[in-house]
């Protein structure tokens, strides 16, 4: 139950405005914007039926163009599965490379948006209805804004 208190404690408007980024961007009155990650459990949706996956692809359709109508999307894109990936790493100056993803973890990157929100609260907001966010985890990360040139 800890764990569930400091989650929610962790989602309030008060740590919103404890983030060095975002207080920075809410002081300056612009949005900030943020990558939403989204992790999946491959092996737990090849076992969704064909009806189910097509239900959740048009959740996701529908977020899409909510997000698109309220000025919140900036991109977005579904990856395919691990076994289409190749890891690069360079060791002592050699190119190794390694087919599908050198680290293993229960739940693998799926996809992402590029969205932009007025703070971290509305981020959290939008990540909570992303439709994977019930069964994999969705990872809210704000992007480093390049410095202007001068």
């Amino acid at each position: 139950m800890a764990v569930v208190d400091r989650y929610v404690e962790r989602t309030t408007v008060s740590h919103a405005i404890s983030n060095p980024v975002d207080r920075l961007k809410q002081e300056e009155g612009k949005p900030v914007k943020y990558m939403l990650l989204i992790y999946d459990t491959e092996e737990e949706l090849g076992n969704l039926s064909e009806a189910e996956r097509w239900r959740i692809a048009g959740e996701y359709m529908q977020l899409t163009q909510r997000l698109k109508s309220d000025g919140n999307y900036l991109g977005g894109a579904q990856l395919r599965t691990t076994v289409s990936a190749t890891s690069v790493r360079i060791r002592n100056g050699q190119r190794l490379l390694t087919d599908a993803p050198f680290a293993e973890t229960y739940e693998q990157f799926g996809g992402y948006y590029l969205i932009e929100a007025k703070d971290l609260d509305e981020a959290l907001d939008i990540a909570a209805q992303i439709p994977s966010a019930r069964f994999g985890t969705v990872e809210v990360r704000p992007i480093v804004e390049p410095a202007p040139v001068v």
